[in-house]
């Protein structure tokens, strides 16, 4: 792989924690990370030098939305997605497949692909997986990731055979469009829906083929919390020791916490940028609902041990009087603190990987929110 590479730079004792370290064309991405969603060439609400000031390395950009809005051909007309939008870091697509999923009566599965008619517009397209890879390759994506099926919870074994095998398969076709020596790297996408049998035969399916990483897909799509952490669990020490491993679309930071104790180093979710949408912000002692009585007159910061612009220049009164006034500067604002507190915590766990001490991290974790695990 070109420019492509992971280096595992230490174990913890107690957990399957790893830090790392990913190497790409466009920079260096320390392990684990978490990646702020940009769906359509933008992270809502954030500028992209405003994401560089607190820390992201790497964000996420959505292969359907960009597809059908503004297209994949204009953006690569105008220089790809990273001039496009103003971003010159490491940029991570996904392959669509969620997307598609979540239109359910609107798609339709087939071997070839899946067609399905935009929500945008009604207009009628097949999304395969050789098209898939076209567009993220058009969009300039440093790291590609393979066009699967997301299976939903629940799902009868039956189904969960052929889905999973199916996405094999396209895996397979999306490896032969994108061979290995290309500037970007390509990753598999382990699926198996909640069968463990099913897990272990799609990371057996996806190592004989060969991918620069491995992603867990088909979580946080309804299951409770304590089985996506078996999931978890179970299958990401089966993935290969010398590639990144992600979990795709998790989730709160107690997620975060635990996909690391259980061997994740990749991460990206919607959560911090739609609550904070939503006036939910996450803090070091939990979550505030913001447009809550009790902050109308609160001259504390959101968060007494938050270092962010947010917290050093505004009162939870101030914030809940934008919230409550529907101004757009409430969006803004409550956004860079919840993407600030996401990098925080990821710096956080970094440091503490480093200096191996994970576990008194996690404690400390919890005891700030009065859930004590063992």
């Amino acid at each position: 792989m070109s420019g492509f590479r992971y280096a595992l730079l230490q174990q913890d004792p107690e957990f399957q924690a790893r830090r790392g370290r990913i190497y790409t064309q466009r920079g260096e991405i320390e392990t684990p990370t978490f990646m702020p969603v940009g769906t359509q060439g933008t992270v809502k609400g954030v500028l992209p030098e405003t994401l560089q000031e607190i820390g992201a390395q790497i964000i996420l950009a959505n292969t359907y939305h960009l597809y059908l809005r503004p297209g994949h051909k204009l953006i690569q007309q105008l220089g790809g997605l990273h001039k496009f939008m103003h971003w010159d870091r490491p940029i991570l697509t996904d392959s669509g497949g969620f997307q598609v999923f979540s239109l359910g009566d609107l798609r339709k599965i087939t071997e070839e692909g899946a067609a399905f008619q935009s929500h945008v517009d009604g207009s009628k397209h097949l999304l395969t997986p050789e098209l898939s890879v076209e567009i993220q390759l058009a969009l300039g994506s440093d790291i590609v990731m393979v066009f699967d099926e997301c299976i939903p919870h629940p799902a009868e074994r039956a189904y969960v055979v052929d889905s999973t095998n199916r996405s094999a398969r396209w895996a397979k076709r999306c490896r032969a469009v994108l061979p290995e020596g290309s500037a970007a790297a390509l990753f598999g996408i382990v699926q198996g829906g909640m069968e463990l049998d099913l897990r272990r035969q799609s990371v057996e399916q996806l190592q004989e083929i060969g991918f620069e990483g491995y992603a867990l897909g088909g979580l946080s799509v309804g299951e409770e919390t304590s089985l996506m952490y078996d999931m978890m669990e179970y299958t990401l020490p089966l993935l290969p020791a010398d590639c990144p491993r992600y979990v795709m679309g998790v989730g709160t930071p107690e997620n975060l916490l635990e996909g690391v104790a259980r061997g994740c180093d990749m991460f990206d979710c919607v959560m911090p940028t739609r609550n904070a949408r939503n006036g939910v912000l996450f803090t070091s002692f939990g979550k505030i609902g913001i447009k809550q009585a009790q902050y109308r007159d609160d001259e504390q910061p959101l968060d007494p041990d938050c270092q962010c612009y947010v917290c050093r220049n505004y009162s939870r009164a101030y914030l809940r009087h934008l919230y409550t006034s529907k101004e757009i500067l409430a969006s803004v604002l409550n956004t860079h603190h919840n993407l600030y507190y996401y990098q925080q915590l990821m710096a956080g766990i970094r440091q503490a990987l480093d200096k191996g001490n994970f576990a008194e991290f996690r404690r400390e974790f919890y005891k700030k929110r009065e859930i004590l695990r063992s």
